[in-house]
């Protein structure tokens, strides 16, 4: 099969270096969206006069045709062909005859493909938003069921002050929040048509950028044809969200593959977000969350990758370029599959509330309510804290917990100190009184909770 731009060329590659250059192996994944693109300019290359009425309209039954058979899988890609535009053109050459060597009047694979991408990402980047609200419905679910269960709360690791379960829960709710923020932003700069740029220069056609750009559901074209066909911001940008997200959800696994472990038995995953060992009957691993933390590197790689091949560019399209496809089609099925694991999890996770509650009671972590207890009968808080850390080195020594010490002890630590002490002392009451905005207070939980209803509907 000739090559569509042979006529410059008196030899033909050989085969392997016909197999290094094509893209055809992934890039047609875009097989959908470049036959939409299709549609679009030859819509406008008729409405232009550019084309006769009855060479458009062949054209068009012919992309259709070829649209079916892609919805149906019934296409066959040639690695001669290249990439999925030279495949299609083939196709539709073949379908309908020599008529269809016009679909590429006025237009570039330049801009054809930058078009692909766009529209790709766009569709990509709503189904996104809809698993990250599914998540947060998810966690707006987990934390209904759960203002008053308390759990240790940690820094460094270490255990520091209980808190709400459903405040632990719902800090996650907002990180996701700001994620469908960052995308949610990123679509305007997605929305935008390239097509008509041509290879670079635009061209001497009369088209109607705008109108193609209107059939495609963009929101603006391009202002500059060099631009519109070497940018790849909103890919770069794509990738970014993206590794900003799974981190999120890399910290979130984190804890959640501490939580269900032997040490903390916080939660139990569903079985069929575990699985077992080959040797060892009595393992239920957190497999589905390890995978996600570990999935969360080759997102990161993605994006070090394409800012690596976009770095020392000239303008205007080069092929280094088609690197950017493999790297942002496996984030996308990262992502996706990521979340939808996630929800999965997340909702049908068992909070063993009676071992979480235990966890704060047999420790320190409520000495900042023992200092503040302090500080609000006048002591200066630096005092406070000194007095608090004496009574806690003592108890160490002692194999008990501040709960445990007698208000006379109390007394002798200072006289401030009065049978109130228990009751500041009680982590169910701690966390209770922490009522400041934002904090793991549960009316502030409740008003959390419902802020997030709001975001979510």
């Amino acid at each position: 099969m000739s090559k569509l731009w042979g006529g410059r060329f008196t030899k033909s590659a050989e085969e392997w270096v016909d197999e290094f250059g094509a893209s055809i192996s992934f890039d047609q994944e875009l097989v959908l969206e470049d036959i939409r693109g299709s549609l679009a300019h030859v819509a406008m290359l008729k409405k232009c006069s550019i084309l006769p009425g009855e060479d458009a309209d062949l054209i068009t039954s012919g992309l259709l045709t070829l649209q079916e058979k892609a919805g149906k899988g019934e296409l066959s890609f040639k690695v001669e062909m290249e990439d999925i535009h030279l495949n299609l053109e083939s196709m539709l050459i073949a379908e309908i005859g020599p008529v269809g060597g016009k679909l590429h009047t006025g237009r570039s694979r330049n801009d054809q493909v930058a078009t692909d991408m766009h529209l790709y990402l766009r569709n990509q980047t709503e189904d996104v938003l809809g698993l990250i609200s599914a998540l947060q419905t998810a966690l707006l679910e987990q934390a209904e069921s759960h203002v008053e269960t308390l759990i240790p709360g940690y820094t460094h690791l270490q255990r520091a002050q209980p808190i709400s379960f459903a405040h632990h829960v719902m800090a996650y709710f907002w990180m996701l929040q700001r994620d469908k923020e960052r995308f949610t932003e990123s679509l305007k700069r997605i929305n935008v048509s390239p097509l008509g740029a041509g290879a670079l220069a635009g061209t001497t056609f009369p088209i109607d950028r705008a109108y193609s750009a209107e059939l495609l559901g963009f929101d603006a074209i391009y202002e500059n044809s060099l631009d519109a066909v070497s940018d790849r911001d909103f890919v770069l940008e794509f990738l970014s969200n993206s590794s900003t997200l799974m981190m999120h959800l890399s910290r979130f696994s984190e804890e959640i593959i501490l939580w269900s472990s032997q040490e903390f038995q916080f939660i139990e995953l569903d079985d069929a977000f575990s699985t077992g060992s080959s040797i060892m009957p009595q393992k239920k691993n957190p497999d589905m969350a390890e995978l996600i933390r570990g999935k969360t590197g080759r997102v990161y790689g993605n994006l070090t990758g394409l800012l690596t091949v976009l770095k020392g560019l000239p303008l205007a399209y080069n092929k280094d370029m088609q690197e950017d496809k493999e790297g942002i089609f496996d984030t996308v099925k990262t992502v996706i599959g990521s979340l939808k694991i996630f929800e999965g999890m997340i909702s049908t996770m068992k909070v063993n509330a009676d071992v979480m509650e235990k966890a704060t009671k047999n420790d320190f972590s409520n000495a900042t309510e023992l200092a503040d207890y302090l500080a609000a009968k006048g002591m200066p808080f630096r005092e406070a804290h000194e007095v608090v850390g004496k009574l806690v080195l003592s108890c160490v020594n002692q194999g008990c917990y501040l709960a445990d010490l007698s208000l006379a002890q109390f007394k002798e630590a200072s006289d401030l100190f009065n049978e109130d002490i228990y009751q500041a002392l009680n982590p169910y009451e701690a966390v209770k009184l922490r009522n400041s905005a934002g904090g793991t207070g549960f009316e502030q939980v409740k008003l959390a909770i419902q802020k997030g209803k709001e975001l979510v509907k």
